[in-house]
């Protein structure tokens, strides 16, 4: 196969020379390139981006409402179900769900939600619990600690 690969080429007439434009009156594309004669379409520099001739851009015309967060913080969802993969007794850490894939990318904060069950004893380590996930570590005999807080 790698000897395939290293032979392959375009068939025939699959590609064309560039046009040369501007060359001399003779070539048929030369003075003026096909642009014509003077106005927008002839200069160099084209078009701005977004220009609608003239009109008030579609951006001005659109009203502007509300706020949007330039830095919003970025939270790292965990359901209590997934925490099923650690052993009873296990000390559940930003570390410890990052090794386990439970969270990836770039968090600010991790927040512990309460879909699915646990049946282990686990302490949780995280900025934030939903009070039905509190309620089911605590039920199954594990701890709820929130980072930079006083403990639960």
């Amino acid at each position: 196969m790698a000897d395939t690969l290293s032979k392959l080429a375009k068939p025939a007439g699959a590609t064309r020379p560039k046009t040369r434009l501007g060359r001399g009156v003779g070539s048929g594309l030369g003075k003026t390139a096909g642009r014509g004669q003077k106005g927008q379409y002839a200069r160099t520099r084209g078009f701005k981006p977004h220009f609608e001739g003239g009109q008030t851009p579609i951006q001005r015309r659109l009203p502007k409402r509300g706020f949007k967060n330039p830095f919003p913080a970025r939270v790292a969802e965990v359901v209590v179900g997934a925490l099923e993969v650690f052993t009873a007794g296990a000390n559940v850490d930003e570390q410890a769900l990052i090794a386990h894939g439970l969270v990836r990318g770039r968090f600010d904060r991790i927040k512990v939600l309460g879909d699915g069950e646990l049946t282990k004893a686990v302490t949780v380590s995280a900025h934030a619990f939903s009070k039905s996930a509190a309620e089911k570590i605590k039920k199954a005999g594990g701890k709820v600690v929130l980072v930079g807080s006083v403990q639960q």
